[in-house]
């Protein structure tokens, strides 16, 4: 153990990139790091949505990339124009009525004095005109709103069949096939190929969650002990944010996901390498990380393929590096971020269950290029 520096500073500091790290001795490093600074302020949780937004897109149902979203951005056009047209009509009747109150030939200076018989039977006929408008209005809408909660119920096809447990605050995904060796699970992010439905069966195991993918589809809620599914399809390759929508806990805000939809040629190929173990060290340093992670409490919550680890509780590692986010979407996957990560996650995401490890900065190199050959 050699020269322990705050190398969780890494992962926000821009000049300490990766090439950066792997050229500084311990010394050099911590005289350019110095004090610690608090993470939380570097990357507060209200900076990571518009940080996601620029990388992934526009997270909108006003951006639909499928047909169930589609059918919810029509909806949502029809209730802003009818809305929108309703203001309209009742901001005019309003200032019509302000200007032509005092026109009446009753007398302005007693309220109760009967309006005449013509004023009655006008003011009859729109009070009724309106009432029946606005009752057209709101079966209109209903009607509307029932034909897509019918068209985004289902979808036509062989769909791929996805299992989404919600964990605070994660998220796992596991790849159903009738052949259990073909399975694949990962966490924290679902790629799909373009064209072809995707079932999403959703659960949770600790508290309320809900899956929103808004340029998808809809929200669905995970109740615990009450098992539902979503059908998804995107029409359009691109990466799509995902979020939690009902509040689960502290970590709520940070609790994201992405959707990676992709031609199913490059589908295929990415399943296929999913399917894989985990490489083994290809050198000596790769070698060394492999011997600290195991010898650390990392297996027991998280698993590797091929390897003794084999916990269940945490995300699957096997193949880590192929992913674009850490965390479940609050930090992008650089080596910076994932040293940060390791060494003070309640830093950056209090209240999740991973603990602080206390590593000197050769091993924490060794173990960071282990990581980053898990592809």
């Amino acid at each position: 153990m050699k020269g322990r520096f705050p190398i969780s500073r890494l992962w926000w500091r821009p000049a300490m990139n990766r090439r950066a790290i792997e050229r500084r001795s311990p010394g050099e490093l911590e005289s350019r790091l110095g004090r610690r600074h608090s993470l939380a302020r570097a990357f507060m949780p209200g900076q990571s949505a518009p940080a996601l937004a620029v990388a992934f897109g526009w997270q909108s149902v006003l951006d639909s990339a499928g047909p169930q979203a589609a059918r919810i951005e029509d909806l949502w056009w029809v209730y802003f124009w009818v809305c929108a047209a309703v203001f309209v009509l009742v901001f005019l009747a309003l200032v019509m009525a302000v200007f032509r109150g005092r026109r009446g030939k009753g007398d302005p200076t007693d309220p109760g004095a009967p309006h005449p018989p013509a004023s009655e039977r006008r003011l009859t006929r729109t009070v009724a005109g309106a009432t029946a408008a606005t009752a057209v209005i709101l079966i209109g809408l209903l009607v509307a709103t029932v034909a897509a909660s019918r068209a985004t119920s289902s979808l036509p096809g062989d769909p791929l069949t996805i299992e989404l447990t919600g964990q605070q605050w994660w998220w796992q995904v596991r790849y159903e096939d009738p052949t259990p060796s073909r399975m694949v699970t990962t966490a924290n992010e679902i790629h799909i190929p373009v064209g072809r439905p995707v079932r999403v069966k959703t659960r949770s195991t600790d508290v309320i969650h809900s899956f929103w993918v808004p340029n998808l589809h809809g929200k669905r809620d995970l109740i615990p002990g009450r098992p539902s599914e979503i059908l998804i399809q995107a029409d359009r390759p691109g990466v799509f944010r995902g979020q939690c929508a009902e509040f689960c806990g502290y970590q709520h805000a940070n609790m994201a996901l992405l959707v990676v939809a992709e031609p199913p040629e490059t589908f295929a190929a990415w399943y296929e390498a999913q399917l894989q173990p985990a490489r083994p060290p290809s050198d000596a340093l790769q070698q060394r990380g492999k011997v600290v992670f195991e010898a650390l409490p990392c297996p027991l919550c998280h698993t590797i393929a091929g390897t003794q680890a084999s916990g269940k509780t945490a995300p699957d590692l096997t193949h880590l590096a192929s992913r674009r986010m850490l965390a479940a979407g609050t930090l992008p996957n650089t080596r910076g971020h994932l040293g940060g990560w390791i060494l003070d996650p309640q830093t950056i995401k209090p209240g999740n269950k991973m603990p602080a490890v206390s590593l000197g900065s050769d091993d924490l190199r060794a173990l960071l290029a282990y990581l980053e050959s898990l592809r």
